[in-house]
């Protein structure tokens, strides 16, 4: 082993480390640095727990192997906003709250402090096509933003799937002036014909075939429930869940 790390240069060497890091955890964790998503492990939350009438959630498989609950995340009221602590990385829903055919799912995201339970940024964002929830067998799509100018579409079936890789950059993001710095996103998630697009703060940011969203291994359809979801280790608040109909 000692030889083989004397023969790669270095730059090889961390492009291994890196590269095995993000094939382990791409499909199950929200990161955007895969060095830092295997050093940082997901919190307890003091309290945790789901203490809004009609809502509940799941969080994701790969945390449940690790041992963490959904009461090590928390899920409460701030005034007439929802507020989520994380904890295990976590979908929360109200399973009267669905959508079918044409629509769009809406909700506006504010970290009031930037990176404050975390050392490096963590997404938030509505989801939908939530088809059996709280089992094994649950799908959904998400659309998510970091307050770093990144979001990221990705979704959960019988295994999990991205649209666009580990995440990306765009200008209609908003960014945080720092850590410990608020920022705020609206985010949207619609269904148009056969298209699936995910909107930031007014601004489509990707569209995606609905073939490639629903189809073997993905989700079983873009109808069903809808709700949010938020990164391990992040806090902020939720105002303004709608869905609208064209």
């Amino acid at each position: 082993m000692r030889r083989f790390y004397t023969v790669l240069p270095v730059a090889a060497l961390v492009s291994v480390a890196c590269t095995t890091t993000a094939q382990n955890d791409a499909a199950k964790t929200d990161t955007t640095h895969a060095m830092a998503s295997s050093t940082e492990t997901s919190r307890q939350v003091s309290g945790g727990g789901v203490s809004v009438d009609g809502w509940t959630g799941q969080i994701d498989a790969n945390e449940a192997s690790r041992g963490q609950v959904l009461a090590n995340a928390k899920l409460d009221k701030s005034g007439d906003a929802l507020h989520v602590t994380t904890g295990p990385a976590v979908a929360y829903w109200n399973p009267a709250n669905t959508a079918s055919g044409d629509y769009t799912v809406k909700a506006t995201f504010n970290e009031p402090k930037y990176m404050n339970l975390n050392d490096h940024p963590h997404p938030y964002g509505v989801f939908i096509g939530g088809n059996d929830m709280g089992t094994p067998n649950q799908s959904y799509l998400y659309c998510a933003a970091y307050g770093n100018g990144k979001f990221i579409v990705r979704g959960f079936g019988p295994q999990a799937f991205q649209l666009n890789g580990r995440g990306e950059d765009n200008a209609a993001v908003h960014k945080a002036a720092g850590t410990g710095s608020p920022v705020t996103q609206d985010i949207a998630l619609s269904v148009k014909g056969d298209q699936v697009q995910c909107s930031i703060n007014g601004k489509v940011v990707g569209t995606y075939k609905k073939s490639d969203v629903v189809s073997a291994g993905k989700l079983k359809s873009t109808d069903g429930v809808y709700g949010i979801r938020f990164s391990h280790n992040t806090e902020g608040t939720v105002s303004g869940l709608t869905v609208t109909k064209p």
